[in-house]
C-alpha cells in the first residue's frame, strides 16, 4: 500500500491549479460563492483539484463528486470527445462527474445547485 499511486493533487500540477484558480472563468466564480465554505449541505468542495494528470472544476472528496463547467469552448467534436474520455477515466476511478453549460449556472442556479445535492448520498 506504501507505493499506491498519488492520484490526487500531484505536486507538478500545483502551479497550473493555482493559476486556473486566479484565471477561473465567470461562471465557475460564481458557482464557487455557493459551493465555498460548506455552504451547500455542509459538504467541502475544492476548486481546481487534480486527479491524475486531469485539473477539474470542482471536487467534493466525502462524494467522490466532480461538477465541471463548460464553456463554448466545449462545443466543438474535439472537445467533447476529449470531455468523454475525461469523464470514463473519471469515473473507472469511481469518480462521480456531472456537468453543466456555464449559462445553466447562471440562468438555472437552483436547478444546478439542487442537481448537485441529489448527487450527495445522504444529508450530513
Amino acid at each position: 500500500m506504501a507505493n499506491k499511486k498519488r492520484i490526487h493533487t500531484r505536486k507538478e500540477l500545483q502551479e497550473y491549479r493555482r493559476k486556473l484558480r486566479t484565471d477561473g472563468t465567470p461562471a465557475e466564480a460564481f458557482l464557487w460563492k455557493y459551493l465555498k465554505a460548506r455552504k451547500l449541505e455542509r459538504r467541502r468542495f475544492q476548486r481546481q483539484h487534480s486527479i491524475e494528470y486531469y485539473i477539474v472544476d470542482f471536487y467534493c472528496a466525502s462524494e467522490k463528486l466532480v461538477i465541471e463547467l463548460d464553456g463554448e469552448i466545449h462545443n466543438t467534436p474535439q472537445a467533447q470527445e476529449k470531455d468523454q474520455k475525461r469523464t470514463k477515466r473519471l469515473n473507472e476511478l469511481g469518480f462521480t462527474v456531472i456537468r453543466f453549460e456555464n449559462k445553466m449556472v447562471f440562468d438555472h442556479l437552483p436547478s444546478v445547485l439542487n442537481e448537485i445535492s441529489d448527487h450527495f448520498k445522504e444529508s450530513k
